[in-house]
């Protein structure tokens, strides 16, 4: 099979290499699309910065796949050849509090694997899977929803529940890359009462509005903070959700939250320096910091996009075949772009 890996320096390196086989409590799943992430092209695609246990160990790239079930093997008693799935990037130990939770993307055993960082991912005919990593794709959505669910829509749907977003809100979103489009949309899913982005690109402040994951856009500027308090009578908004990874952005969600605001931080790298007396503690702001999502919030989601009518995939500029993988990393590194999906 054809399957892509990424050493470094904006290189794609397309190889040959033979079709797994599953052992117990495995199964092949033969990809039906693998979308890309903003933290492969940070972490893997440009630069390799991971240490230790979170460095990238030279496997196939892609953790956001969904697909369907090819071959089950001995042992799996959930999932069935031809079942259409969700995987969920991080295999964890299995027996750790977080694991139990459902949140292996927070397990500190040396036992956890990332799909596409420390075990094979989806930028491949066919990746193999754990039973426990696989969430069930309903039959309205499509793989490129479901792929979108599996990382970035997981991610912005944790951030938004944490803050507890509903129609008492308005929410206020810094980085409109594809996290923070799946933001704007949920969140107006979810009830916000106005929803304004806010980025430095115009393509994505346009792509914002055309697919109305936002009500306004703003550039992203000095003044931008004192703006988003103008438009909220004054106040700012209740919420606010950064998905720059951005000192700018950081500070503008912080700087644009209402009193006694919550204020959520998403995006990757980087320092927040702030002052903490006039920014935090005199204005009663409760900020948090949200990693990726759970197994059962990715299977709450996937039911609650069907009772919506929402696809993710309304977010997907551009997609490519596995062929065109390299150009699909050239779109994607762009910064202009909405999500880039690679499919079968």
């Amino acid at each position: 099979m054809r399957a892509a890996y990424l050493p470094g320096g904006r290189v794609v390196d397309l190889r040959d290499v033979p079709v797994p086989e599953p052992g117990p409590g495995q199964l092949l799943v033969r990809m039906g699309a693998s979308t890309i992430c903003g933290s492969d092209l940070r972490a893997i695609y440009r630069e390799h910065l991971g240490h230790g246990a979170e460095a990238y160990q030279g496997v196939v790239a892609g953790h956001e796949p969904c697909g369907d079930v090819v071959v089950a093997g001995p042992g799996v008693t959930a999932f069935a050849p031809g079942d259409r799935v969700v995987v969920y990037h991080i295999a964890g130990c299995g027996s750790c509090a977080d694991c139990m939770a459902g949140y292996d993307i927070s397990c500190q055993s040396p036992l956890r694997r990332a799909y596409g960082w420390q075990r094979d991912g989806g930028h491949a005919e066919f990746v193999l899977v754990e039973q426990r990593s696989l969430v069930r794709l309903p039959d309205a959505l499509s793989y490129v929803d479901g792929a979108s669910v599996a990382c970035s829509f997981g991610t912005a749907y944790e951030a938004l529940c944490r803050l507890g977003v509903s129609g008492r809100d308005a929410l206020l979103v810094t980085g409109l890359g594809p996290v923070g489009l799946a933001a704007g949309l949920l969140g107006k899913a979810l009830g916000a009462t106005v929803v304004i982005g806010v980025d430095p690109a115009p393509e994505r402040r346009d792509l914002a509005l055309s697919t109305g994951a936002c009500d306004e856009v703003l550039p992203a500027t000095g003044d931008t903070a004192a703006e988003v308090r103008r438009r909220t009578g004054g106040e700012g908004c209740e919420t606010a959700v950064d998905c720059s990874g951005s000192p700018a952005g950081r500070a503008t969600a912080l700087e644009g939250a209402r009193r006694w605001g919550r204020v959520a931080m998403v995006g990757e790298g980087g320092r927040l320096d702030v002052d903490v007396s006039a920014t935090l503690i005199h204005r009663n702001l409760t900020v948090l910091g949200s990693w990726v999502t759970s197994r059962w919030r990715t299977a709450e989601l996937l039911e609650r996009l069907v009772r919506w009518d929402l696809h993710p995939e309304v977010l997907v500029t551009h997609r490519f075949p596995l062929e065109q993988v390299a150009e699909a990393y050239q779109v994607a590194d762009s910064g202009v772009a909405g999500k880039v999906a690679v499919v079968r």
